[in-house]
């Protein structure tokens, strides 16, 4: 616990401290993309957004899916790049992508704040459904962490992972409802589309926060399915390929 503790803080710390903006980078990203697909999507192509403002509506859904992009960035390279550390001491390998993924939550902390600003700047308040946001957030983190074991025990044995993730996060957005309602989908394939477990986590912020949709139970309940099979399967992965670490480093 002490080590994943120190990790996450050495996480946070390399992250801002010879940074000219520092917490500011938790900031603009997801400002800006909301920016770019307000202009874009919501004025241009006129995308439906469930008769909320546009810029609510994309930005609530890139909160959760900033965090899981970036946590997923960084947990698959935390083995690369700390292989000095992995050859020089044995200690569980598991927690360099577990410490990358819990110290995105600072980042999604200050998202969340920046939220409840634009949330107040266009009157909106939350509904009843805020109570679910903790089990939307576990969700979220339940759903990195086990990517995230996946795709760190193939990065470091298969350098092309790390390499094609910034573009497979890219397209993988758009199978998400991101810049669209999830309402867009056809119902014959609203199971297939629910197998995403952020499909979930998206909706049901939107849920809890802008009401614009009822509570995706459902999609919800489906992701908790998905994202434990994934967390359970990437642990025993990773597990059994850890022997390996410290040569292939």
């Amino acid at each position: 616990r002490d080590l994943l503790f120190f990790l996450v803080w050495r996480n946070v710390r390399v992250r801002y401290a010879q940074s000219m903006l520092g917490v500011g980078w938790a900031v603009i990203q997801p400002l800006f993309s909301m920016l770019v697909f307000t202009v874009i999507f919501g004025h241009l192509a006129k995308v439906d957004s469930d008769g909320a403002p546009y810029a609510a509506f994309s930005f609530t859904a890139l909160v959760p899916w900033t965090y899981f992009a970036n946590a997923l960035g960084d947990s698959a390279g935390s083995l690369v790049s700390n292989a000095n550390m992995i050859r020089k001491v044995y200690f569980p390998r598991l927690v360099l992508p577990l410490s990358s993924v819990l110290a995105k939550l600072v980042d999604f902390g200050i998202s969340m704040a920046i939220l409840a600003c634009i949330m107040a700047w266009y009157g909106i308040a939350p509904t009843g459904y805020v109570v679910v946001l903790p089990l939307l957030i576990l969700l979220m983190i339940l759903t990195a962490a086990g990517i995230g074991m996946w795709l760190t025990a193939l990065s470091i044995q298969y350098r092309d992972v790390h390499f094609s993730l910034n573009f497979l996060v890219q397209l993988f957005m758009y199978a998400a409802p991101v810049v669209y309602p999830a309402s867009l989908v056809p119902e014959k394939y609203a199971l297939l589309y629910s197998l995403n477990p952020m499909v979930g986590v998206i909706e049901g912020f939107r849920s809890a926060l802008l009401g614009t949709v009822p509570m995706p139970w459902g999609a919800v309940a489906l992701g908790f399915v998905v994202s434990s099979a994934l967390a359970v399967s990437g642990a025993v992965y990773f597990r059994n390929k850890e022997r390996i670490f410290a040569d292939v480093a």
